[in-house]
């Protein structure tokens, strides 16, 4: 079932996401759920709090960018009880981002290229892993919303200021999206 997509706004987007356990109900219905919305979406990560659920889940699908990165082709992983543990800021890289949860804004963020996460994948199995590159942008970006935060918290101020009328718009529910949306009202 294609959930509506939660946009900036929505109270669930700023609230730190809880661990779940392998009995959280109807689990694999919800991460089936995830990956029909992001799909019918077209997005490349989707974060439980962007659906309405204050939960540590996120599906990445980065098959879409198997022509750029050929190394993603097939790539397709469930993050459950996912985290960040350290970053390597040794080397850093800004790169436009967008969110599902902002339609129509994208702003260079500046991001580590190498982070440690820990997380489980669907079945529970325990990952503790050094990630790198554009998966790791990813991560970082989806992993924020696990923590209340979103891209736009990471450019600077004067960005900030120059997007504020987008941002009114979206509070508003005045923009256009392919895919279903509940806006904050």
């Amino acid at each position: 079932m294609i959930l509506p997509i939660y946009t900036y706004g929505q109270p669930v987007l700023r609230k730190v996401a809880q661990d779940i356990d392998k009995d959280y109900p109807e689990l694999k219905e919800l991460i089936a759920n995830m990956w029909e919305t992001l799909a019918s979406s077209e997005g490349i990560g989707l974060a439980a709090p962007q659906i309405g659920l204050p939960i540590r889940v996120v599906v990445i699908d980065l098959d879409l960018l198997k022509e750029d990165f050929p190394e993603y082709a097939g790539f397709k992983k469930v993050y459950i009880n996912a985290h960040i543990e350290d970053y390597d800021d040794s080397e850093t890289e800004t790169s436009s981002e967008g969110c599902l949860s902002l339609p129509a804004i994208h702003e260079n963020v500046k991001r580590p290229t190498r982070i440690r996460v820990t997380y489980q994948d669907e079945n529970f199995t325990e990952h503790d892993e050094w990630v790198e590159g554009y998966l790791a942008r990813v991560m970082q970006h989806e992993f924020d919303h696990l923590e209340g935060k979103m891209f736009i918290d990471r450019i600077t101020p004067l960005r900030k200021q120059l997007i504020k009328s987008k941002l009114k718009a979206l509070l508003q529910g005045r923009f256009r999206t392919g895919y279903k949306v509940k806006v904050a009202r």
